[in-house]
C-alpha cells in the first residue's frame, strides 16, 4: 500500500501525482475565465503589466491572464503541473517555472500577484503562511496588489460532505472529509492496477479574521473582500468563496 498521509509536505507528492490530475480533471475553464475577466476589469489591469500566478497548477488562470496582453509568470511546486502548463499554454507573454511559494522568485518584481483556487494554507505552521505573504510582499512593486481566492471556511465547515465516491477514468476514489478545528482533511483512497493508494489533503481552515491578521503582519492593506467569482459582496454564511484584494504598504 502506498500511503502519503503523514508527511508534512503532503502537497509536494500528491499535487505531482498522476492520480491528483485524474481526480481533478474536470476543472471548470469557463468559470476560471469569467473570474479572470472580472478581476482584470475590477483591478484595471493594463497591457504589459507584470503578473504572477502563484501556485498556478496547470496554468489555466495564467493562460486567461495572458490573453489580456499581460506579462504573466506561473509558478508551482509540482513539476508535472508545470510541464503540462508549458506544453499547453506557453506563449510570448506567458512563462512557467517550478517554485516553492514560501521563497522569493529570483529578483523579479510584479505589479499584481494572484493566489487562486484555495492555493494557500497547506502548511502546519502559521509561520509558513507568513513566509508566503512576506515573499509576495517582497516580489511586488511598491503599491502592488495581491489577490487571494480561498474557500469560505465558515460555509465549508458548516456544510462538510463527510463521505463521497467519485469515478474518474475508471478509477474509483473513496473520499472522506473531516474538520479538526484547525484543518480540513480529505482522505482519498483508491486502487490502481491491484495497488492500493491513500493520500490525505490537509488545508488550514482560515477565516476572514485569520487573513486580516496575517495580511497586517505582512504589511498589506486589505482594500476589498468578495464572496464569489462575480465579485459580489462577501457573506460569511452563504458565499462560496473568500476573495481578498490587498495592497502592499
Amino acid at each position: 500500500m502506498n500511503e502519503n498521509s503523514s508527511e508534512n509536505n503532503w502537497f509536494a507528492s500528491w499535487f505531482d501525482s498522476p492520480f491528483y490530475h485524474k481526480l481533478y480533471a474536470n476543472r471548470d475553464l469557463k468559470e476560471a475565465e469569467l473570474f479572470i475577466q472580472n478581476l482584470v476589469k475590477y483591478l484595471d489591469l493594463k497591457q504589459h503589466q507584470k503578473v504572477l500566478d502563484l501556485a498556478c497548477g496547470k496554468g489555466r488562470h495564467a493562460f486567461f491572464l495572458s490573453k489580456f496582453g499581460l506579462d504573466v509568470t506561473g509558478l508551482d511546486l509540482a513539476p508535472t503541473s508545470i510541464s503540462e502548463a508549458q506544453s499547453n499554454f506557453v506563449n510570448k507573454g506567458l512563462k512557467f517555472d517550478v517554485h516553492d511559494m514560501r521563497e522569493v522568485y529570483k529578483n523579479e518584481k510584479f505589479d499584481f500577484i494572484f493566489n487562486l483556487f484555495t492555493s494557500f494554507g497547506y502548511f502546519d505552521q502559521e509561520s509558513d503562511n507568513l513566509k508566503v505573504l512576506n515573499s509576495i510582499n517582497e516580489m511586488l512593486h511598491p503599491k502592488g496588489t495581491l489577490v487571494i481566492d480561498f474557500m469560505n471556511a465558515q460555509k465549508v465547515t458548516q456544510e462538510l460532505v463527510l463521505e463521497e465516491t467519485k469515478t474518474m477514468e475508471n478509477t474509483v476514489f473513496n473520499i472522506k472529509r473531516s474538520f479538526s478545528g484547525k484543518h480540513i482533511f480529505k482522505q482519498i483512497n483508491f486502487e490502481d492496477k491491484a495497488e492500493t493508494y491513500s493520500f490525505t489533503e490537509r488545508v488550514q481552515a482560515l477565516f476572514l479574521g485569520d487573513f486580516k491578521h496575517l495580511l497586517e503582519q505582512a504589511n498589506f492593506e486589505l482594500i476589498a473582500i468578495f464572496g464569489d467569482y462575480n465579485l459580489n459582496n462577501f457573506d460569511e454564511n452563504n458565499s462560496p468563496r473568500l476573495i481578498l484584494i490587498a495592497k502592499k504598504r
